[in-house]
């Protein structure tokens, strides 16, 4: 991992012309200062000042001074996508009251203070996040560039090319894409990651989303992560492939099991499947987050497991003989423009807590799900996501488990930040409104 030492001599030998001192709010949203290269030893020393209410969401208040201390070992260099020269580098945040105090609003905090409590027991979480978006001509022109679909490659579009100058970019920041493919809709497109330590791919999550609009803002295009931008087309999501590892040991593994699931990954998976409407507020945080959650667009909408089913909300990908270690479940509810360590904190929180109260998972539904009727669903105990934002506070502003996993400070700032978005929300008069009810009513 980079050092104090080894930054400052990368950003002088390498001529460096800015860096970026990133963080997140409680929204996930990314936030950072940009100082000259003269600037950088002080903020590795001391941090870098600023207004705490800036990192508040909607639900901003008074102005408050915190400190951004550099994490040298999040070091990376943005470089030109095609001449491969530095054009900046970039290093994520810890945030620190003035007293140097940690300060428990920093979401970054949160996730390193559920993983240090794994770390005790000598285990590593592990995820991989695919990372669907599409490309449009610009946010007031939601038009794309293609009409090509699923691992589409018989065209070579503007749409492919950002894709791939996207990807060049994030391999020379050290960040290991595994693929990246033409998704269902048109003009959709995917970049999945190796799976690494949780925190550095919460990192990698805001990297992504950063240098994919970087990138086509660049080129004159627009990228959004939005999770459902059309009306009657698929809608885009975060799958995050987990396990945990004991050393070099995945706990997820048993060559016994038919699924290659051990208890531990079974007891795993029984404690999302039974605390995923309470964190689901978390893992979709918007409005539009559950307009993709809808039956016919492989977004899951019912809580139940599976390998072969789509429809599964927890899907485990089969197991490749030799390959112990690649073992894993899928979650597939979460979108790609929630709080990442938010949202990687609560899913590992409800499959430990699976785990620790040994919680029995239910039969596997191989079934397509959206084609059952509701007595059918109902008959194998399933059980449905939360159908809009209000629903979901409703059930997270209850859950202890969500309490206790981002702290009392992240727990009330984000569940009073989703009430401000509902309450927006719901009083707007929208385009379907008048369309459909003006002329009759």
């Amino acid at each position: 991992m980079p050092q104090k030492e080894t930054v400052l001599k990368v950003v002088h030998d390498e001529s460096i012309p800015r860096i970026w001192l990133w963080f997140t709010d409680i929204l996930g949203q990314l936030k950072g200062v940009e100082i000259p290269p003269s600037e950088l030893e002080k903020a590795l020393e001391e941090g870098m000042g600023f207004d705490g209410s800036s990192i508040e969401g909607f639900a901003r208040i008074e102005e408050s001074d915190l400190m951004a201390i550099p994490d040298p070992s999040s070091f990376s260099v943005y470089r030109d996508p095609a001449t491969g020269r530095p054009r900046s580098a970039q290093i994520f945040c810890d945030l620190f009251e003035p007293d140097g105090s940690p300060y428990k609003g920093d979401p970054r905090r949160v996730l390193r203070n559920n993983l240090k409590k794994l770390d005790e027991k000598g285990y590593c979480f592990h995820v991989g996040p695919e990372m669907e978006y599409f490309y449009l001509q610009s946010p007031h022109d939601p038009v794309g560039f293609d009409q090509t679909g699923y691992f589409d490659a018989s065209m070579i579009n503007r749409g492919t090319d950002l894709r791939r100058r996207t990807v060049t970019a994030l391999q020379g920041m050290g960040v290991h894409c595994e693929y990246s493919h033409h998704e269902v809709a048109a003009s959709q497109h995917e970049i999945d990651v190796h799976h690494g330590d949780a925190l550095r791919m919460a990192d990698t999550v805001m990297t992504i989303r950063y240098l994919v609009k970087e990138i086509a803002t660049e080129a004159g295009a627009y990228a959004t992560f939005m999770p459902k931008p059309f009306y009657g087309k698929n809608g885009s999501g975060m799958h995050v492939h987990q396990s945990i590892f004991e050393g070099k040991q995945n706990l997820f593994f048993d060559e016994n099991d038919p699924y290659h699931l051990s208890t531990f990954a079974q007891h795993y998976v029984a404690g999302i499947l039974r605390h995923i409407r309470e964190i689901t507020a978390v893992l979709n945080q918007w409005v539009n987050s559950y307009k993709r959650l809808v039956l016919g667009y492989e977004a899951p909408a019912y809580v139940s497991w599976g390998q072969k089913n789509r429809s599964a909300l927890v899907r485990v990908p089969r197991y490749r003989p030799g390959k112990h270690n690649a073992s894993r479940v899928e979650v597939r509810s979460p979108d790609p423009v929630c709080n990442p360590y938010l949202a990687f904190s609560v899913m590992l929180a409800a499959g430990l807590k699976g785990v620790e109260n040994q919680y029995p998972l239910p039969d596997p539904i191989e079934m397509d799900l959206f084609r059952m009727s509701d007595s059918e669903r109902n008959a194998f105990g399933v059980k449905t996501l939360p159908g809009n934002l209000h629903e979901a506070i409703q059930v997270a502003q209850e859950s202890e488990l969500l309490r206790q996993t981002l702290g009392e400070h992240v727990f009330s700032k984000f569940i009073e930040n989703k009430k401000i978005e509902w309450d927006q929300y719901r009083t707007q008069v929208t385009d379907y409104e008048l369309r459909t009810y003006l002329p009759i009513l």
